[in-house]
């Protein structure tokens, strides 16, 4: 729910931090932890991500202030903007590969203790496992160099994180290896050759953690494939014109550098380098990679393009209007990367864990430790023991189980057109039972058309079509409806002046205009006293007649027209209903989703779109400024309601709605406007949304479930002896990679279309 705005808040900027060196979801409690610490500073750490997204004060807080507590807690951070993704991504890639480099060596070195530990246990009888295929001298220095080299940095992400007074899972298995190679070295130089060593265990476990991170990296980076494809799409070159020595030529620059105010040209088959306005030319262009719509949009003169939308046949002649970080693909970058940063309310059970998890494992391996030592008077077994306890708890999977499916799920929404501005939004969503709609532009096509005028004598009576009076009468009806009408932005009137002018009626300047709220205008035309509005405002002042009664039951929006105290007549007003909102009604219903139609027209219109559409609950008459109350009375019944509205009109309905649905596509108003903005003007739109929000918990769900049964039998087992340590830390491994293959299979998400 959108709560109302703090004055203080408009003070505060962001800024989007990429992080270095997490390695778990206790590194990023922690850096949340000493971020939210500063004076006037919001943090939240998405560890699928690496990125950290801070609102601040900077009157308090500067960025490089934190930036340094960043650093000082261990971890690296620099500000990431759209023009810094390239250099982000080169860097990933260059760590990436150094660590594929430092995994091949460890491998190497692994491999031949592995394959001694593979003849011990397959031996056919007990004295080969005891043995020692490789001499001990060999395996120590074959095991050091994966400890203390390969391995150094769980030893410095360790130092790092006990000095930040917390744990993580460099902790884990820092500790567990040390102990594994630490009494291997002391049997191996003491020369107690009945005792086994495992040095096998400590370099195994430090190569299989390192592939699990490796291919863990790489899930991880297909998580944010869908937003990258995205700012793929825009060329890095556009064709604009430049006046040279009294020419104008056609130039080639990078795309960066245009400005607004140039002019580009767009040949057949190319993208559109920035947002702008055609100039010249006709055309069509394909804008499914903003909106999910496959057809095209016809372009003529004075209508919008958009970057990285596809030009059809024709050639282009446009100004350009927002260019950089102005573009509508640019804000719909942004907006997709603030709703991958932010956090669910369901992740907060995850963060209480993680915040304890490390202290608590330790304690556990000590206990593990002390009770196998005292009980079973084994040393040996009892260190095995509390190294399998270490090594098998490993809080990556939970701190990857929310961020990894949310950040897939609302990169599959921006491909499809659904925008989720944050994580709350998006867990919201699932739950909604009602959804409330505003008729015109939602249920509508938003664009109103005059059907009926009905033009009434000086006795009250309807002026009969062909008589002498009626073509006089109609065209004073029309002429002084519309001259009054011309100043409102309202859509009613939008029609009526749009009719006037297609036919061609000349248009007064009115005097002293007064508008009333959700009833109508009255004003001066031509030295007569005109009053334009609402039936029932009519009503109310002594006019009525059955001919705007049956043009209400007809559908239509009924506007009369008075002037001088003398009703002149009565015109009617229809907007189409979109031919997908009955099959979108439809499925919301199948969804388990009430639908109510809120407007502030009459109650036959409403009744008459109501049926059309499928609706059965509806207001009709419902004041602007009373939807917000209409709204909050449906949420007293403890359900959660979404609004569905073109995200200006409706500004109060949807900031009191739990979620918002703004449809009004290439608005940056509507965008900021709603919990959801729908690229397409679609109802089919909030279907998708609300799909998707489900598909999303509930692998949100599965991840979390995962996580925690791993570590509820994984750590017992480990603590009873059932638990190898080399196999604790192959399944530790594959436990990230598993919930984030989890989460990539939202990519098979697809949104519905009639």
């Amino acid at each position: 729910m959108n709560a109302p705005q703090d004055p203080a808040e408009n003070s505060r900027e962001t800024v989007e931090l990429a992080l270095g060196g997490m390695t778990c979801a206790a590194c990023a409690a922690r850096i949340e932890k000493q971020l939210n610490k500063l004076p006037g500073v919001e943090a939240a750490v998405n560890l699928a991500a690496e990125r950290a997204h801070v609102r601040y004060n900077p009157g308090e807080v500067g960025v490089d202030r934190l930036i340094a507590t960043i650093v000082k807690t261990g971890f690296s951070a620099d500000v990431s903007t759209a023009d810094t993704r390239a250099v982000e991504k080169a860097k990933k890639l260059a760590i990436y590969q150094a660590e594929l480099r430092r995994f091949r060596i460890a491998a190497a070195l692994t491999l031949p203790l592995v394959a001694q530990m593979a003849f011990m246990f397959g031996a056919a009888d007990g004295t080969a496992a005891h043995a020692d295929v490789i001499p001990r001298w060999l395996q120590l220095l074959l095991a050091t160099p994966v400890q203390f080299w390969i391995g150094w940095r769980f030893y410095v992400g360790g130092f790092n994180a006990i000095r930040g007074g917390a744990g993580n899972m460099d902790v884990l298995v820092a500790l567990g290896t040390s102990m594994a190679w630490a009494y291997s070295l002391v049997v191996t130089l003491w020369g107690l050759q009945h005792q086994h060593v495992y040095f096998e265990a400590s370099a195994t476990v430090i190569t299989l953690v390192l592939l699990g991170k490796i291919l863990e990296a790489r899930a991880k980076a297909k998580t944010s494939a869908a937003i990258e494809a995205l700012a793929r799409l825009q060329p890095q070159t556009a064709r604009i014109e430049r006046r040279v020595e009294n020419k104008v030529e056609l130039v080639d620059v990078p795309v960066t550098t245009l400005i607004p105010g140039d002019v580009f040209v767009v040949r057949a088959g190319e993208a559109m380098p920035v947002d702008g306005e055609v100039i010249d030319g006709a055309s069509s262009a394909n804008e499914s990679m903003l909106t999910g719509e496959s057809l095209p949009v016809g372009k003529a003169a004075g209508d919008r393009v958009f970057a990285a939308t596809i030009n059809g046949d024709g050639l282009l002649r446009c100004r350009a209007r927002g260019v950089g970080s102005h573009t509508l693909l640019a804000g719909i970058i942004r907006l997709v990367e603030e709703a991958q940063g932010s956090k669910a309310p369901v992740q907060r059970l995850a963060d209480k864990v993680a915040a304890i998890f490390v202290p608590v494992v330790v304690a556990i391996a000590l206990l593990t430790f002390i009770a196998w030592w005292a009980l079973a008077g084994d040393f040996t077994q009892a260190l095995v023991n509390a190294v399998a306890v270490l090594v098998i708890a490993c809080p990556c999977a939970l701190g990857l189980a929310t961020p990894t499916a949310i950040m897939v799920g609302t990169g599959q929404g921006a491909r499809a057109g659904v925008l989720i501005r944050n994580a709350v939004a998006l867990e919201l969503a699932e739950r909604l039972k009602v959804l409330v709609v505003d008729k015109t532009g939602t249920l509508t096509e938003g664009r109103p058309a005059v059907t009926d005028m009905l033009p009434v004598s000086g006795a009250g009576d309807l002026c009969a079509p062909g008589s002498a009076l009626y073509g006089e009468a109609m065209a004073t009806l029309l002429q002084l409806a519309a001259s009054l009408e011309q100043g409102s932005t309202h859509p009613l009137a939008a029609a009526i002046v749009a009719r006037a002018k297609a036919d061609g009626v000349a248009l007064l300047s009115p005097q002293n205009v007064v508008t009333s709220a959700g009833q109508g205008m009255t004003g001066e035309v031509a030295g007569r006293r005109v009053l334009v509005g609402s039936v029932n405002w009519v009503k109310a002042q002594g006019w009525s007649s059955a001919a705007a009664d049956a043009l209400a039951r007809a559908g239509r929006s009924v506007v009369a027209v008075v002037a001088d105290n003398v009703l002149l007549g009565f015109i009617g007003i229809a907007d189409p209903l979109r031919i997908t909102s009955p099959s979108a009604v439809a499925r919301l219903n199948r969804l388990g989703i009430e639908v109510v139609m809120l407007t502030g027209d009459n109650a036959g219109t409403a009744q008459a779109v109501a049926a059309a559409a499928g609706i059965v609950r509806f207001e009709a008459e419902v004041m602007p400024g009373d939807k917000a109350a209409a709204v909050r009375k449906l949420m007293r019944d403890g359900v959660l309601v979404g609004m569905a509205g073109d995200g200006i009109n409706d500004a109060p309905a949807l900031a009191a709605a739990d979620v918002s649905f703004a449809m009004a596509a290439g608005s940056d108003v509507a965008m900021q406007a709603a919990d959801v903005t729908l690229m397409r003007n679609d109802l089919h739109g909030v279907a998708d949304a609300i799909s998707l929000s489900r598909a999303t918990l509930a692998k949100i769900r599965q991840n979390l479930f995962f996580a925690f049964i791993y570590n509820v039998l994984g750590i017992p087992l480990a603590a009873l002896g059932m638990l190898n340590p080399v196999i604790a830390g192959a399944a530790m491994a594959m436990s990230s990679v598993s919930v984030v293959s989890n989460s990539l299979l939202l990519r098979n998400w697809k949104a519905q279309r009639p």
